[in-house]
């Protein structure tokens, strides 16, 4: 294993969380409040850590079992996405499609979860987040399908390392659709606004918050860890498709400075993450298969526009 691609595994275990605070300084900003402290998340899950879970007495091992295997399917997909130049810890043909089945399992075993409680306010949640998750998930597929045909790979570190200056000229439509449908996945997966808003407690319009309600403990600890991995594993998508990293070359200072590249775009679409909670509100329920159908037409175009521009 390359050395950096171990030091990428670190540096999103360790900072994904760090995520989180950024786009909360941001809304503070635009809010004119001050924000929460800059490790704030850390200091949250180290105090769930260290409590204890309590767990009713009609679920099953599946509710212990949805935080636990939720946390581990998005630790494998970390391992499939690469950061900077450097390829991902694991890297081999087709793990595009394992990588959209990790993230599927993630999202199963939450649903069943909440199911198990038999609440069935959790299963309202749960029942949007199956309908929504749908709607979001031929966007994501057929959105790296179409970056896959342009780049003739069907690996992710392969993908990003052929994204480069010369075929964001040549294919520059096809890149720009399919991050923008990637980017509406984005917000959809990890519950942001227009889809879902993080801090909502009103009973008619959660959908995510809803299904962990009656987690507690090292339990939710698990939880809100694997959604700040899994919002560091589609932000690294999405700022691998846009930024083209690999005309830094492959030297040492190099691929120090595209992981550097990487993590600060990152940040920026944290911001940009922040800046639309800020300026947006919450879409009506009706209108969110709208913008998920939206975006799956935008990496069905890109897919007929690829075929079209290629020949």
């Amino acid at each position: 294993m390359n050395p950096y691609s171990l030091l990428n595994l670190l540096l999103a275990l360790a900072c994904a969380p760090f995520l989180l605070t950024v786009i909360n300084r941001t809304k503070a900003f635009f809010a004119g409040r001050q924000g929460p402290m800059w490790f704030q998340p850390y200091y949250d899950l180290w105090k769930l850590l260290h409590k204890g879970a309590v767990y009713s007495r009609t679920t099953t091992w599946v509710f212990r079992a949805g935080p636990i295997v939720g946390l581990a399917a998005v630790l494998m997909a970390l391992t499939l996405v690469p950061i900077g130049d450097v390829d991902a810890p694991l890297s081999f043909q087709g793990d595009v499609i394992l990588f959209a089945y990790l993230l599927g399992l993630m999202r199963f075993f939450t649903v069943l979860a909440a199911l198990d409680t038999g609440s069935s306010f959790e299963g309202m949640g749960a029942s949007r987040e199956v309908l929504y998750s749908a709607l979001a998930e031929p966007a994501l597929i057929l959105g790296l399908a179409s970056v896959a045909r342009e780049t003739s790979r069907l690996s992710i570190s392969e993908m990003q390392e052929a994204v480069t200056g010369t075929l964001w000229l040549q294919s520059g439509m096809v890149l720009a659709a399919v991050t923008a449908a990637l980017v509406v996945v984005f917000l959809t997966e990890n519950a942001r606004i227009p889809v879902d808003d993080p801090n909502t407690h009103l009973e008619l319009t959660m959908i995510h918050e809803v299904m962990v309600l009656d987690h507690g403990g090292p339990d939710l600890a698990f939880i809100l860890y694997g959604a700040a991995l899994k919002l560091w594993v589609l932000g690294c998508l999405i700022v691998g498709m846009v930024l083209p990293h690999r005309l830094l070359g492959a030297s040492f200072f190099s691929g120090a400075l595209s992981i550097v590249a990487e993590l600060a775009g990152l940040v920026v679409l944290a911001v940009i993450v922040g800046a639309i909670e800020s300026t947006m509100a919450r879409l009506r329920l009706v209108r969110i298969p709208q913008l998920l159908v939206g975006a799956g037409a935008l990496s069905a175009l890109s897919l007929v526009l690829g075929r079209w521009v290629g020949g």
